[in-house]
């Protein structure tokens, strides 16, 4: 059986069986993968699958541009003169940006290796049920995930994001079909999902080699984010958040990671190694010193002083400093300021930045450089040693457990059940040894929502589009100047370090698609309302 390829190359010149990461596809001398030599066996199977996976890993996913999108919210700065992040941080990008099309170049891989799975497998020879059961899960999950990031990044209430499967008997006939609204390409991955968690095992059956691999309450999980952000245009879907975030706790046995009790421990505990498949992991990019995202190497200060090569990139504002409450360990650990203690290569030091433009460094993903002796790098196993790929053992959380807490606490409070809503949102504060509230308000939500979760990939930027926030979008933004930035003590002064933009929701609700893949698609594709 032979696969059109025309619609793969036109959506981000996309040449599977070209890398050689694709080693698994046997091809013709015209490209076309065939069934002779492959879909053979269950190891065939578990191969197809795997490389589904291995975009995750890329710079141009997880590592870090899809992360430019996110920096446009009111948490970060870009941090380094950047122009194509400055582009996209001011609302002015043209969609040629490299860390727009990288992206949709890479998410769209992911689907067509997915597609290539389901469309095989169930005519797949020798193969044992079980096999079947397990890659066709594990590349429902995929496809959702990957349409996911896409749909809500590129897709328009008016307009959605071109998707086909080879559910549809025009598969590999014709370039994907532009679907007529986000709200149709949500109603395809809910439906990738739900087939996902039908097949998938629950994560604790998976024995070591197997973990990271799609898993039943991954598919729950995003099941529940696609149903928070589909409730933007449908507030119906509210309703069927509580009883799936229930099921991620009561059959997939998830919940908070807590160490001693009421202390900053806890929240620190979660971005450790040693936790990376705790009970509060549901989703992440799974690292390791020779792979995985370089996160962590992307957010360090730049040159690391001296001693190992951060890039600097994405650093935190004033304005997320002050929404932590006193006395909330949150703040801390997700944030960096000039005279905190930390430990890196072994040795204690107090936080300086020649670099940093707001005077700020996450924090939440400086764990793996505590490592080794002495401040020499060269003694620290957990990290990749090259500073052109800083990739760490520590997994890149995507989802955890205290996200869904939080969403079935605003669907609680969008039903008019804020007192039920108690119960998730407090348990994400008691975590941390903050006093509970009886009845949270929508605001107590985003609060919540925003210093949890700050600084990692759930997106602050489209909480803020899909509760209509766009005031704080457009603020300026501040950071701390200090006289002597090479002082750990040194006294600062607030001021602006990015002027306020004009976001429109008119137009900037979702971000533009690459002009060229318009072009090339002959008329078939039509430019996200707002930006034609």
């Amino acid at each position: 059986m032979k696969t059109n390829f025309k619609h793969i190359l036109l959506l981000g010149s996309l040449l599977v069986g070209a890398s050689a990461c694709n080693k698994w596809v046997d091809t013709k001398p015209n490209g076309a993968p065939t069934t002779a030599y492959f879909w053979q066996s269950d190891a065939d199977l578990k191969k197809a699958t795997t490389d589904m996976y291995v975009a995750m890993r890329n710079e141009s996913t997880w590592g870090r541009d899809l992360f430019w999108v996110q920096d446009a919210s009111d948490d970060l700065i870009v941090g380094r003169a950047k122009a194509d992040g400055e582009n996209i941080k001011n609302f002015i990008p043209s969609g040629r940006e490299g860390y727009l099309t990288s992206g949709w170049g890479d998410l769209y891989k992911m689907i067509n290796r997915a597609n290539q799975v389901i469309q095989n497998v169930p005519t797949s020879k020798n193969t044992t049920e079980a096999a079947r059961n397990q890659a066709l899960g594990e590349a429902y999950f995929m496809r959702g995930f990957a349409h996911f990031w896409v749909a809500y990044l590129w897709g328009h209430k008016d307009q959605g994001v071109p998707f086909d499967g080879p559910e549809n008997p025009e598969f590999g006939k014709r370039i994907p079909p532009q679907l007529p609204s986000v709200t149709d390409n949500y109603a395809q991955i809910i439906s990738d999902m739900q087939k996902a968690a039908d097949l998938l095992p629950m994560f604790e059956t998976y024995g070591a080699s197997d973990r990271g691999k799609a898993h039943k309450v991954a598919a729950w999980g995003y099941m529940v984010k696609v149903y928070a952000y589909w409730a933007q245009y449908d507030a119906s879907k509210w309703t069927l958040i509580p009883a799936l975030c229930d099921k991620i706790r009561d059959e997939g046995h998830r919940s908070l990671v807590k160490g001693k009790e009421n202390s900053q421990a806890n929240y620190r505990a979660v971005f450790t190694i040693a936790n990376n498949w705790s009970s509060e992991y549901i989703w992440s990019v799974t690292s390791g010193v020779q792979g995985g995202s370089e996160f962590p190497g992307v957010v360090l200060e730049n040159t690391g002083w001296a001693i190992f090569n951060g890039w600097g990139y994405f650093q935190p504002t004033e304005e997320l400093y002050d929404e932590y409450e006193n006395g909330d360990p949150r703040r801390e650990v997700t944030i960096l300021k000039f005279g905190d203690k930390f430990t890196f290569f072994g040795l204690e030091r107090s936080y300086y930045s020649t670099n940093s433009l707001s005077g700020f460094q996450m924090n939440k993903y400086m764990e793996p450089y505590s490592y080794g002796k002495d401040g020499d790098k060269s003694t620290n196993t957990v990290i990749n040693q090259s500073p052109d790929y800083p990739t760490t053992s520590l997994n890149l959380p995507l989802m955890r457990y205290a996200e869904i807490l939080l969403f079935k606490a605003e669907a609680l409070i969008k039903t008019g059940k804020s007192g039920d809503a108690a119960g998730p949102l407090n348990e994400v504060r008691n975590r941390v040894g903050l006093t509970g509230i009886p009845n949270p308000t929508m605001d107590d939500l985003k609060h919540e929502r925003r210093v949890e979760l700050a600084c990692e990939w759930t997106d602050r930027l489209q909480d803020l589009k899909r509760w209509g926030d766009y005031a704080k979008i457009n603020a300026p933004l501040h950071g701390r100047i200090h006289a002597d930035k090479v002082n750990p003590l040194s006294p600062y002064e607030i001021k602006q370090v990015w002027p306020a933009r004009t976001f429109d929701p008119n137009k900037h609700m979702a971000w533009p698609m690459n002009p060229d893949v318009i072009a090339q698609s002959n008329g078939a594709y039509k430019q996200v309302p707002g930006w034609r």
